[in-house]
């Protein structure tokens, strides 16, 4: 099993996922006229307007937040340790790459999600890839597919990736027993959890940005302090994701596609672009503007935050420590605490095993969340079965905090790369709608007035939104 697992994961990431994120990416980027670049201070003037609650939902700050909990994780400490030994520092050129595009394929998918939301029984909103792949392409049957995908992915496999992250680094700052570790991780998750989406939400909303925030302060003291190193490792990037320095060696077909495969893999892994996730999130918010695309933006934003601010605080932490070495077998959550640690002393080890710890803990809760809105989408009345689904993300939180997972992380691949192809294919069939939106968006906007979505300008779309959503 194990081995088919690896092969599996290899074959998605060595050659499909790849050209598939790259060219999706590319598509968005030229057909919404470079909008991650055009608009990106857009973004801000966004986000300025999204703590306030207009109506019924969430912000679209608690959703940005629920959203970066998701993401920022182990993928932006221990993931990023990994692609640079097992890849190269060449990696990380790719993995900004990768983000560049994807914050484009986010807008697609994240306006989408925002524009064929529904409201379950309690008032929350519900959305996601599930949601547009129903009611924007007829096909609940794809829809179902991708729910199956993400409970899998999100609500077992990925939670127990994160608690492992934890109690490793807990083990190595502290020398706690990973069992206890993982016993105070599941009642600390099951207290949130079971407070259902608009909990999690006001528990992200507190604590992702004042942990981002503590971190990137001291990645920049880490930087100041090695000045004189910084550029000799953006040189060392910069020649190692084009085979410059493996030249002589002999190596460049390999090197670069090791650097391509983990970079586009972990790249993935961290910022979540194209993978159907994050808009899980953004379907929940009440925007402002009241458009769609407003979401779009702010989605996208995620993505630069969480990849091209974050990893590279953690990547900067790394190659001016000096601890770094390729192909070494010190590498994830433990290469970065002894990293940091030779930087500012033994602290630092203790310091990035708490900031993992609740970057992981609020990925936990926001990952249960991504799980029970496409548990919704599977079953409607979903109470008990919401209840077992709690039950069974505690677990695996529990068996990940103690058990090694080699194999837990191989799934994780296959089980994102198969959610990864699923919603691609449906953005891009639903692509035409994505750029009419930011179209119908810009044009109010170039007017002067505040974007507003009025369904009936879309005629063609009128019979598959959801009554009373969009409605003034």
């Amino acid at each position: 099993m194990a081995e088919t697992i690896s092969l599996l994961n290899n074959l998605l990431w060595g050659s499909v996922l790849v050209y598939i994120l790259v060219g999706v990416g590319i598509f968005f980027t030229v057909k919404l006229g470079f909008i991650q670049f055009r608009h990106f201070t857009h973004t801000f003037h966004v986000l300025r307007n999204s703590r306030t609650v207009h109506g019924s939902g969430i912000s679209s700050f608690q959703a940005l937040c629920t959203s970066l909990a998701a993401r920022v994780g182990t993928g932006n400490m221990a993931g990023v340790a990994i692609a640079l030994t097992a890849g190269g520092p060449g990696a990380i050129f790719w993995m900004w790459l990768i983000a560049m595009l994807g914050m484009a394929t986010s807008f697609a998918e994240s306006t989408l999600a925002q524009l064929y939301k529904t409201k379950d029984d309690d008032g929350n909103f519900r959305g996601g890839p599930a949601y547009y792949m129903e009611k924007g392409l007829g096909m609940r049957w794809l829809g179902a597919l991708f729910s199956v995908f993400l409970i899998i992915t999100f609500g077992l496999v990925f939670n127990a990736v994160q608690a492992n992250a934890i109690s490793s680094a807990m083990q190595t700052a502290f020398g706690w027993d990973p069992f206890y570790v993982g016993t105070f991780v599941v009642v600390l998750s099951a207290f949130v959890i079971f407070g259902g989406v608009r909990k999690v939400a006001r528990t992200a909303e507190i604590i992702v940005p004042l942990m981002a925030l503590a971190y990137l302060a001291l990645a920049l003291v880490v930087v100041v302090l090695n000045l004189d190193k910084v550029p000799g490792a953006l040189f060392l990037i910069i020649k190692s994701a084009f085979g410059v320095q493996e030249a002589a060696a002999g190596g460049v077909g390999y090197s670069i596609s090791q650097a391509v495969i983990n970079g586009v893999e972990r790249g993935l892994f961290s910022n979540e672009a194209g993978m159907g996730s994050a808009p899980n999130a953004a379907a929940t918010a009440t925007p402002y503007p009241p458009h769609p695309a407003s979401q779009g933006y702010v989605q996208m934003l995620g993505v630069f935050l969480d990849t091209i601010v974050i990893c590279t605080a953690t990547v900067a932490i790394i190659l001016v420590s000096g601890e770094y070495e390729l192909h070494s077998s010190v590498t994830g959550i433990e290469l970065t605490q002894r990293a940091l640690s030779s930087q500012v002393g033994e602290w630092g080890s203790s310091f990035v095993a708490i900031a993992i710890f609740l970057f992981a803990f609020t990925s936990i809760i926001a990952n249960y969340s991504y799980a029970e809105t496409n548990l919704v989408f599977l079953e409607h009345n979903h109470k008990t079965s919401s209840i077992i689904l709690r039950i069974m993300v505690l677990c695996m939180v529990m068996y990940g905090a103690v058990d090694a997972l080699p194999t837990i992380w191989a799934l994780a691949g296959v089980s994102m790369g198969m959610m990864s192809i699923v919603n691609l294919m449906t953005i891009m069939l639903l692509s035409s709608i994505v750029i009419k939106l930011a179209k119908d968006y810009n044009r109010q906007l170039n007017m002067g007035r505040v974007p507003k979505f009025k369904p009936n300008e879309f005629p063609e779309l009128v019979a598959q939104l959801e009554k009373e959503v969009w409605d003034d």
